[in-house]
């Protein structure tokens, strides 16, 4: 990607933005077949460059209900996905990202659709064209699997459904909200999204969002409904079954904090969980406002060796909170700080996931170094020394290849760009700039360029060589202020 030769008169433009502290909302996109009598089809992604086929166009998801009817652990049920969506175009048919799990019924406004499987995309005709601007509502009835998992080669490793010994917990990252459910599944793409689970009376079902109901739903079952505050992007939703007490504390500022926890982890758990509410307060001071109104953490019987930002409920398995207390921090303050940085500022696309996790094991190191645990700056030095291999086997920070998009690079590798920012820019300037993206960018998704171009106004000159140099180029600039800093050569690649 080059730079915009205009980014001076961007960046004016962005400073003033700034100092208003306006949400920037991108203008929708021309429809070309608006006045098309038999419409078009909807395309069957938004050609994201690692993930061409993720999300679909032809229209806007405006609300999603999951209605699931759980019955007992690694067992199939019966599921529906009700998906209110607004025609962004006029629509002969359009697509939803939607892989195994068994079909059943399709509806459009209540009427049997077509609907054909086209590998992980479920094509949807409907009996009438759908004009532009007109809402419509999908009704997917559907066998769940809670055994569907698919798996990766870097740090991600196992997702989709995710089994413990009495239920399951869910984790859709990167594309497995297609495991899951139907949906419009990009990070881009945020939708409310209501969860309502059947289950037998000796489990809970526990989700992100406020719980507004627990209904008799028959003998021996009830029936837990969760609604999202705030809009949340396929990936980042969250569910689970199983043993759980759910426990509430007042965090700062007001904010609830809310763990679900198996009932013989809650003793052993007790401590760590206690600190999240400083944590919140140390990355406030930083950031500006903890950006929802609940957090916590799901504490969950399984061995991942990931946790995940579920947006407002972050995924935690059980070996992260019953180790040391310095690993036990780091992990905590690495998710609580993406509910800034990728659930409240969401990705444009997926080669932006540097601002995610970068700024993710940034503050995860930065808090750690004054709670006992090593030292930042040494941290940053390696990995400095191994950056321009990490380039070579898994592109520039911002741009990953799709097999490679979670691996060191994106975590210490661009949590490395963040420290050469502040290093050239001075203390204050970054942290001016840091919560000027966080405030402007809420609720929204922001790409590199809009990161390069805000960094620009708020340090004002621009900065777009030098962060270009650190995101795309084939080998690692000079580190401000560190003369000394070498990088390991690179040994040639293996045939």
């Amino acid at each position: 990607m080059r730079l915009h030769r205009n980014t001076a008169r961007r960046a004016a433009s962005t400073l003033a933005a700034c100092a208003a502290l306006l949400l920037v909302v991108p203008s929708a996109s021309a429809d070309t077949d608006a006045n098309s009598d038999k419409g078009t089809p909807g395309s069957a992604g938004l050609g994201d460059p690692l993930f061409p086929l993720s999300g679909n166009g032809g229209y806007r998801v405006s609300h999603t209900r999951l209605d699931l009817d759980w019955q007992a652990p690694k067992t199939a049920f019966p599921a529906v996905a009700t998906i209110e969506a607004v025609a962004t175009q006029s629509l002969s048919r359009f697509d939803l990202d939607f892989a195994g799990n068994t079909l059943g019924r399709v509806l459009v406004d209540g009427k049997p659709a077509q609907a054909v499987r086209d590998g992980d995309e479920l094509v949807v005709t409907p009996g009438h064209t759908l004009r532009k601007g007109r809402s419509f509502k999908v009704r997917v009835e559907y066998t769940a699997d809670p055994t569907l998992m698919r798996h990766r080669d870097d740090a991600i490793e196992d997702y989709g459904w995710i089994p413990t010994p009495d239920g399951t917990v869910v984790y859709p990252q990167p594309n497995g909200t297609q495991l899951l459910f139907p949906s419009n599944d990009h990070p881009s793409v945020r939708f409310p999204v209501t969860v309502s689970v059947t289950a037998p009376d000796d489990v809970q079902a526990v989700a992100a969002g406020r719980l507004t109901g627990r209904d008799r739903a028959g003998a021996g079952r009830t029936r837990w409904t969760y609604e999202s505050r705030d809009p949340v992007a396929g990936q980042l939703v969250q569910f689970a079954v199983g043993h759980y007490e759910v426990l509430t504390s007042r965090g700062p500022d007001g904010v609830t904090i809310r763990d679900a926890v198996p009932p013989d982890l809650v003793a052993r758990t007790a401590e760590f969980r206690a600190l999240t509410a400083e944590h919140l307060r140390w990355l406030s001071e930083r950031l500006g406002p903890y950006p929802f109104s609940t957090y916590g953490l799901l504490v969950a019987h399984t061995d991942l060796g990931v946790a995940l930002e579920s947006q407002t409920l972050s995924l935690i398995p059980e070996g992260d909170l019953t180790g040391d207390r310095v690993s036990a921090e780091r992990n905590m303050v690495h998710e609580l700080t993406h509910q800034w940085f990728g659930d409240s500022v969401a990705l444009a696309q997926w080669s932006d996931l540097w601002l995610s996790e970068g700024h993710a094991r940034y503050y995860e190191r930065l808090y750690s170094e004054s709670h006992g645990g090593d030292g930042f700056e040494a941290k940053m030095k390696d990995a400095y020394r191994q950056h321009d291999l990490w380039r070579r086997d898994y592109g520039p920070p911002a741009a990953p290849t799709e097999p490679n998009l979670f691996k060191r690079m994106r975590y210490d590798g661009s949590a490395l760009v963040l420290y050469a920012l502040r290093a050239e820019v001075g203390d204050t300037d970054f942290g001016r700039i840091e919560r000027a993206w966080v405030a402007l960018n809420r609720g929204r998704a922001a790409s590199t360029l809009d990161y390069i171009h805000l960094a620009s106004a708020v340090a004002g000159r621009d900065l777009g060589p030098f962060l270009h140099a650190w995101l795309y180029d084939a080998k690692t600039p000079p580190m401000p202020g560190h003369p000394d800093w070498v990088v390991d050569p690179v040994p040639p690649a293996t045939p």
